[in-house]
């Protein structure tokens, strides 16, 4: 008689027998590690949007009309104008990462090239693909946001080292917008909701959420409108600690507001994505 092979569990995935279930962990790296190959094959085009855009902004409203702010205004608050603005431009441009790389590309996934379809085929949940993607986002906000921080950094746009905790407070203010934006796209059927979006809501908030000029100077009736947004929360939270102004009650309120953002934001997308994927 010939011997009979008995397969075993092997922790170790390249050697033969039965193998172990995928870990948490695993799961999520698999998604990661899959946008992060696609990444590196699409970045040139993402340059603009990431990076020149903020860097133009930074260059003609910090730069250019910062000084004529400075010079007629002696700045804001007792702030150059350029280390009023640049800290709300670091939130700012969290929003507008958060905004591209959570529409067209999950749209996408989930109707024009089926990624999403194609990866619950595997062992992979809905749960491991929105963990996994989000994951990859935030690598993004947070590569971003250094490199423009950097470069801000060298025309004197922050006045303290402190100006380091505008990194994280600009992730949070990006996923702010991505968990809710994953939800929001998740229930498209076209790009028609993207051009509102882009038009209508993500221009108005880089203009009336305090990146330019401080809220009180809005209508009255204006300001319970950037209250209730993320950006007007990221970009007080961000110029807070980049100017060394902290004032700890309405940081941790501002924080909190975001995480809010973040929490629902993940209910929402986990019921969308399961709905349109799963049921």
């Amino acid at each position: 008689m010939s011997a009979t092979t008995v397969p075993t569990l092997s922790g170790d995935r390249a050697h033969h027998g039965v193998r172990q279930p995928l870990s948490t962990s695993e799961r999520w790296g698999a998604v990661f590690e899959y946008l992060l190959v696609v990444y590196k094959r699409t970045w040139r085009g993402s340059i603009i949007g990431r990076f020149l855009s903020p860097l133009f902004f930074l260059l003609s409203m910090g730069v250019g009309l910062g000084s004529l702010v400075d010079d007629r205004a002696g700045g804001v608050d007792g702030v150059p104008y350029l280390q009023f603005v640049v800290p709300a431009i670091v939130a700012t441009q969290a929003m507008w990462v958060a905004m591209g790389e959570s529409t067209y590309q999950v749209l996408g996934y989930i109707k024009w090239n089926m990624g999403y379809h194609a990866m619950l085929a595997t062992p992979l949940g809905v749960r491991d693909i929105l963990i996994g993607h989000l994951l990859s986002i935030v690598g993004h906000l947070t590569v971003a946001t250094a490199i423009f921080m950097g470069v801000a950094a060298l025309f004197g746009g922050f006045s303290s080292w402190w100006a380091l905790l505008s990194l994280p407070v600009a992730v949070l203010t990006g996923m702010a917008f991505t968990v809710p934006l994953f939800a929001f796209t998740a229930r498209q059927e076209g790009d028609n909701g993207f051009n509102i979006l882009f038009r209508w809501v993500m221009t108005p908030l880089m203009l009336f959420s305090g990146t330019f000029f401080p809220i009180t100077q809005l209508p009255v009736w204006m300001q319970p409108v950037a209250w209730a947004t993320p950006l007007w929360h990221g970009v007080e939270s961000s110029r807070m600690v980049a100017t060394g102004d902290v004032r700890w009650g309405w940081l941790a309120l501002h924080l909190l507001v975001l995480v809010a953002f973040v929490v629902v934001g993940w209910l929402l997308a986990v019921r969308s994505f399961s709905r349109r994927l799963v049921t």
